[in-house]
C-alpha cells in the first residue's frame, strides 16, 4: 500500500509543472525563507518542497521520483546518485551543519553532551544513523565522547531531524538535533544553556551538506536558476542566520 501511494505521489509530481525539491529535514526550516526569497524574483513559479531523511529521499530518487533538485544533509548520498548517472554534474557543498542538544524542560546544559550520562534522562532522541546524516554525526559524537555505552539502551530514533524534534518535544527527555532547528520561530523563546546548547564540533566529522541538480531538473530553466540561487549572497545569508557555517 505504501509503495502504491508513493507511486501516485510521484506520478502527480511528474504531471505538474514547476519545480520540485527533495529537501533533507534539517534544512527545511531555512528553506521556507529561501523559497520566499526566490519567489520574489520568480513570481508564479510552482515550487514544491518534499521533506524527508536524506536516505529515504535518495531511495525515492533511485526509484524514479521526479525531483528536480536534491538538498541532502551530507555529500555521500548525492555523490552516490551522481555516480549512478542520475545527475549531469557532481554535487556542491551549500552549507556546513552542526549539532545541538535540545530539551523542553530547563536543565543545566553548560556541560554539553556529558549531561546525557545522567540516569534521570530516560529517553534520548537521535535521528536514525542509517538514513539521516545528522544521526551519524550524533552517533559519532556519542562514541568519541565515550558516552555511547552509557546511553545506547535509552536512545530512541527518529526517521529524520524533524521526527527527532517531534520526539524530543513529546516522548523524550532530551534530543540531539540540527542546530538550524533552533532558529525557527517555534524555538524563539528557548534559552541557550538551559534548553539548548551546541555540541562541540570536535566530536564529529564536519557535516558537509550537498546540493545536486538531477537529470529531471535539466529539463527546466527555473531549476538551474534555483540551483544557482542557493549559492548566491541572499541564500547564503539565510543559511548563516539558521546557524549553518558557509563553505
Amino acid at each position: 500500500m505504501r509503495i502504491f501511494l508513493s507511486l501516485l505521489l510521484f506520478a502527480s509530481l511528474g504531471m505538474a509543472s514547476g519545480l520540485t525539491l527533495a529537501v533533507a529535514a534539517n534544512v527545511s526550516y531555512a528553506m521556507k525563507e529561501i523559497k520566499a526569497a526566490f519567489l520574489k524574483m520568480h513570481p508564479g513559479t510552482d515550487l514544491r518542497i518534499i521533506v524527508g531523511s536524506s536516505g529515504k529521499l535518495t531511495a525515492q530518487i533511485r526509484h524514479g521520483a521526479p525531483y528536480d533538485l536534491f538538498l541532502s544533509a551530507d555529500m555521500r548520498y548525492p555523490s552516490s546518485l551522481f555516480r549512478a548517472g542520475l545527475a549531469p554534474e557532481p554535487p556542491r557543498v551549500y552549507a556546513l551543519g552542526s549539532l545541538a542538544l535540545l530539551s523542553v524542560k530547563p536543565r543545566d546544559l553548560k556541560g554539553g553532551l556529558a549531561i546525557l550520562a545522567s540516569p534521570s534522562l530516560r529517553r534520548i532522541a537521535l535521528p536514525n544513523p542509517r538514513t539521516a546524516p545528522y544521526g551519524r554525526a550524533g552517533m559519532e559524537a556519542l562514541k568519541r565522547s565515550g558516552l555511547y555505552p552509557k546511553v545506547r539502551d535509552r536512545l530512541i530514533f527518529g526517521e529524520s531531524v524533524s521526527q527527532t524534534v517531534a520526539y524530543t518535544l513529546t516522548a523524550a527527555d532530551i534530543g540531539i538535533v540540527a542546530r538550524s532547528v533552533l532558529r525557527s520561530p517555534r524555538f524563539a523563546d528557548y534559552r541557550e544553556g538551559t534548553q539548548w546548547i551546541g555540541i562541540s564540533p570536535e566530536l564529529y566529522t564536519p557535516i558537509r551538506q550537498g546540493a545536486l541538480l538531477l537529470k529531471q531538473g535539466t529539463k527546466s530553466a527555473v531549476a538551474r536558476e534555483f540551483y544557482d540561487f542557493l549559492f548566491g549572497k541572499e541564500a547564503r545569508e539565510i543559511f548563516r542566520r539558521y546557524g549553518y557555517l558557509l563553505p
